[in-house]
């Protein structure tokens, strides 16, 4: 699929992009060169190729789920001003 510059510029004004008369040829043969490489890639054949998550067979190390630190909820709440049943009370700012 080739583009022509009035393409061009048409799509430039609904992109809302600046794109001036001498550039707009320049821009036309990049894009049709774009839409001919992603032609070219899709009349490849990869029904045998199985899809991957990541091209290298890499393992991501995890380290081990362990609690490091201790609760402390109930300190915390000691010092607010106003709590029930484990939460925080606060006024209402929104009627």
């Amino acid at each position: 699929m080739a583009l022509d510059k009035s393409e061009v510029e048409k799509i430039a004004q609904l992109a809302r992009l600046h794109i001036s008369e001498a550039d707009a040829d320049e821009v036309a043969n990049r894009i049709t060169d774009i839409l001919a490489l992603i032609d070219q890639m899709q009349s490849i054949d990869t029904e045998s190729v199985e899809p991957m998550a990541h091209p290298l067979d890499a393992v991501q190390r995890l380290r081990v789920d362990e609690i490091t630190e201790s609760d402390h909820r109930d300190e915390f709440q000691t010092l607010a001003p106003e709590t029930q049943d484990g939460l925080y009370l606060v006024p209402k700012v929104i009627e």
